[in-house]
C-alpha cells in the first residue's frame, strides 16, 4: 500500500513539474520575450525593407545632374491572397486581366509565403488611389521606393543607368541584393554602385485583420534604418556638356574635354545619344529596345569605345618623340615635293610645301614631314639595321602617352585601342618586312586606332609638356570628398619638357597663321593650338578631327572632337571644339558666332544606311522551286497532316 501511495505522489508531481514548465516557458514567450513573436510568421506582422535614396550625382559646380524621385512597388504574399475583386485591382494600377494572371504566377513561383513584387514602379497618384482601397485586396501592400530622375535630361553615357538585379547580380552580391533590388548597370551608376546605392533598412509593420497599416511593432524597436547612398561631385561642367549634345545633334562621333592639370574630364559627348529619362519606369524595357534597334548604334559609348585612326592628330607626338630621340630639331628640314616615296609606296601629301621644318610642318599637316621623321626613328645607327628592334622601341614609345592601352577611367567598358607589336608584323609578312611596311603609322593611319579619350589625353600631356593624369569623371565621393590617390600622380611621357616648345609653336600656327589648317578653331581673345585630322573611313566619307587645348599658357582646356563621315577636319571637329572651348573659357558665345553655332546645331550628317538586298528574278524563282520541292517532301512523309491542315 506504501508503494502505491508514494507511486501515485511521484506521478503527481512530475505532472505538476512539467506543467509549471511549460506555463512559465509561454509566459515567457508571451510577456518577456519579443523576438519569438517577432520570428513567427504571422498574418499581422511583416517585414518591409526600406531602400534608401541613391546618392544624388552632381556636375562640378555642384549643379545635379542626378535626383531622386518617390515610386511605390505593389507587393503580393501569394498565401495570404483571398478572393477580391481582380478587375478593381487592375484599374486602379494600370493593367490588364492578362498581365495580373502573369504577374501572379510569377509571384508564386518564386515564394507563396514570402513577399515579392507585383507591380513595381507606381506613381505617387497611383499610390493615392490605391492606399485608400488597399483594405480590399487581401495579401497585397505597398512598398516605398526611389528613381532616377535627371532634370536637363543630358550625360546618358556617362551617367549609365540602373536596372532590377538579375539571378547573376545576387549570386555575385553575397546575399546583399535581394529580388527586386536595383543596381547601376552602365555608365558611373555601375562604377560607383557600392558608394551610390547606401543600406537598406527593416521596419517590421503590423497589419489589421483588415490589411490596413497599424504602425511599426514595439514602437521601431527592433526596426533598422536605411542609409542613403554617397554624393558624388562629378567632374562634368553642365554648360558644355549640353553645348556639346546639341552640337553634334544628328550626327555621330562624340567629343571628350579634360581639364589638364587635374586630368577630370568636362565633357564626355557619345552621338547620337539618349534622354536618361527613357531608362526609368515601367516603359524602361520597350524604350530599351527602341533604342537597341537604332541603326547608328545609340548604346555605342564611343568616347571610350569608337576605334578611330588618329590621322594627322598624331603627328604632333611622333615629332615629340623624334625630338627626344634626337633624329630631329626643331631646324630640320625636308622636301616635300607633294608625296614621300620609299621602296614601291608612296604616300600622297595635301600641298607641295618644298623646303620645310617642324613648325611649319605640323602647321601645313605636311605628311611628308611626318614620313621623314618615322624614317629617322627606325633606322637610327643603334639598333644596328634591325628594324624589328627599332619598331618595338618606337611602339614602347608611344605607349608611354596612353594608346594601345586602356587608360583606367572610372567607366566600366573602355577599349584599348589597337597598336602592334613586331611580333605581329613578322607574322604577317614574314621576316621581311620594316619601316617602309608600316609607313602608314606615320600619319596616324594604317594599323591604328585610338578612342577619342585617349587622342584628348594625347592634347593633355602636350599642354603639360610632358606628363597626364589619368582620366576621371568623378571629382569626390561623399560629404568628406574623398579623391582617389590614383588621380593625383603624374604619368610622365618619356619626352624633356623642353622639346614641346616648337611642338606647340607649330600647333599654334594651325589654328593662328594664314597657312594653318585648323583657321575654323580660331577663338578670339585666346591662343588655341590644335590640330587637324581627315581620317581614312574604308566604309565611307572621311571622319572629321580635331585635338587641341587653350589657352596656350596655363592651359584649362584639352579637347577632342570627332565627327564621323564629315571630310576634312577643319570644316566640322575644329569649329566645333573652338565653341565648345570659348563657352568653357568664357562662359558665353560671342554674337558674332553665334549663327555659326546654330548653323551647325541643324546639320544632319548621318552614315548611310545599307540597302536591303532585293532578290533577283532568278533568285525568286529559285526560292519557289525550293518551296515547291519542300512541300511536296512534306507530303510524301507526313500525307493526313496536310490533308487536315487544308481542312481546317
Amino acid at each position: 500500500m506504501d508503494n502505491l501511495f508514494n507511486r501515485k505522489y511521484i506521478v503527481q508531481g512530475l505532472f505538476i513539474v512539467v506543467s509549471l514548465i511549460l506555463l512559465g516557458t509561454l509566459f515567457y514567450i508571451q510577456v518577456f520575450s519579443d523576438k519569438y513573436f517577432l520570428s513567427a510568421e504571422s498574418n499581422v506582422l511583416r517585414k518591409l525593407y526600406t531602400f534608401p535614396a541613391r546618392g544624388v550625382i552632381l556636375d562640378r559646380n555642384e549643379k545635379i545632374l542626378v535626383q531622386n524621385e518617390p515610386v511605390y512597388d505593389l507587393m503580393v504574399i501569394p498565401n495570404d491572397v483571398k478572393e477580391f475583386d481582380t478587375l478593381a485591382l487592375c484599374g486602379i494600377i494600370g493593367i490588364d486581366t492578362i498581365k495580373f494572371k502573369k504577374n501572379f504566377k510569377k509571384a508564386l513561383n518564386q515564394s507563396r509565403y514570402q513577399p515579392s513584387i507585383f507591380e513595381k514602379q507606381l506613381s505617387v497618384s497611383i499610390y493615392q488611389s490605391l492606399s485608400e482601397k488597399l483594405y480590399r485586396f487581401p495579401g497585397f501592400f505597398v512598398q516605398s521606393r526611389t528613381i532616377r530622375q535627371y532634370p536637363d535630361s543630358i550625360a546618358g553615357h556617362f551617367l549609365g543607368y540602373i536596372k532590377e538585379v538579375s539571378p547573376t547580380d545576387i549570386e555575385r552580391s553575397e546575399g546583399y541584393y535581394r529580388p527586386g533590388d536595383y543596381i547601376g548597370k552602365t555608365g558611373v551608376e555601375k562604377a560607383y554602385e557600392t558608394a551610390l546605392r547606401g543600406e537598406r533598412g527593416v521596419v517590421n509593420m503590423l497589419y489589421d485583420a483588415h490589411n490596413v497599416p497599424k504602425g511599426s511593432y514595439a514602437e521601431g524597436k527592433f526596426d533598422t534604418s536605411a542609409v542613403s547612398g554617397e554624393q558624388l561631385i562629378s567632374s562634368l561642367d553642365v554648360r558644355i556638356q549640353k553645348l556639346g549634345e546639341e552640337l553634334l545633334k544628328n550626327k555621330v562621333g562624340s567629343i571628350v574635354a579634360i581639364e589638364p592639370a587635374t586630368g577630370e574630364i568636362l565633357a564626355f559627348v557619345s552621338s547620337p545619344g539618349y534622354d536618361p529619362n527613357l531608362m526609368v519606369g515601367r516603359q524602361q524595357g520597350n524604350n530599351y529596345m527602341d533604342l537597341l534597334k537604332n541603326p547608328n548604334r545609340v548604346l555605342n559609348i564611343r568616347p571610350i569605345q569608337g576605334y578611330y585612326s588618329p590621322g594627322s592628330s598624331f603627328k604632333p607626338l611622333d615629332a615629340l618623340i623624334g625630338l627626344q630621340e634626337g633624329v630631329i630639331d626643331e631646324n630640320t628640314t625636308f622636301n616635300c615635293p607633294g608625296y614621300f616615296r620609299v621602296g614601291n609606296h608612296t604616300t600622297k601629301c595635301e600641298h607641295v610645301d618644298g623646303n620645310i621644318a617642324l613648325r611649319r610642318g605640323l602647321a601645313r599637316s605636311c605628311n611628308t614631314y611626318a614620313c621623314y621623321v618615322f624614317q629617322k626613328l627606325l633606322t637610327q645607327k643603334k639598333f644596328n639595321r634591325n628594324q624589328q628592334v627599332a619598331y618595338d622601341y618606337w611602339q614602347k614609345k608611344v605607349k608611354l602617352w596612353g594608346l594601345g592601352d586602356t587608360l583606367g577611367i572610372d567607366l566600366p567598358g573602355e577599349r584599348k585601342g589597337r597598336l602592334y607589336d613586331a611580333s605581329y608584323y613578322s607574322k604577317k609578312y614574314s621576316k621581311y618586312w620594316g619601316y617602309s611596311t608600316v609607313i602608314s603609322l606615320a600619319i596616324g593611319q594604317g594599323e591604328m586606332d585610338a578612342t577619342p579619350l585617349q587622342m584628348a589625353n594625347i592634347m593633355a600631356a602636350i599642354a603639360n609638356k610632358g606628363y597626364y593624369i589619368k582620366p576621371h569623371l568623378v571629382k569626390s565621393i561623399g560629404k568628406d570628398h574623398v579623391i582617389r590617390k590614383e588621380y593625383l600622380k603624374k604619368n610622365y611621357v618619356g619626352v624633356d619638357a623642353a622639346h614641346f616648345g616648337p611642338v606647340i609653336d607649330g600647333m599654334q600656327e594651325a589654328v593662328n597663321s594664314p597657312w594653318g589648317t585648323a583657321l575654323a578653331s580660331r577663338i578670339d581673345g585666346i591662343i588655341m593650338c590644335g590640330k587637324t585630322g581627315t581620317v581614312q573611313n574604308p566604309r565611307g566619307k572621311n571622319h572629321s578631327v580635331f585635338i587641341g587645348f587653350a589657352p596656350r599658357d596655363n592651359p584649362k582646356i584639352a579637347i577632342a572632337v570627332i565627327v564621323e563621315n564629315a571630310g576634312y577636319g577643319g570644316t566640322y571637329a575644329a569649329p566645333i571644339a573652338s565653341y565648345i572651348t570659348e563657352k568653357y573659357l568664357k562662359d558665353s558665345i560671342p554674337p558674332n558666332r553665334r549663327g555659326g553655332v546654330e548653323w551647325m546645331k541643324k546639320q544632319v550628317i548621318l552614315p548611310a544606311l545599307p540597302k536591303p538586298k532585293v532578290k533577283t528574278k532568278a533568285a525568286l524563282i529559285d526560292s519557289a522551286k525550293k518551296a515547291d520541292s519542300l512541300k511536296k517532301s512534306i507530303n510524301a512523309v507526313e500525307p493526313k497532316k496536310v490533308i487536315d491542315k487544308k481542312n481546317d
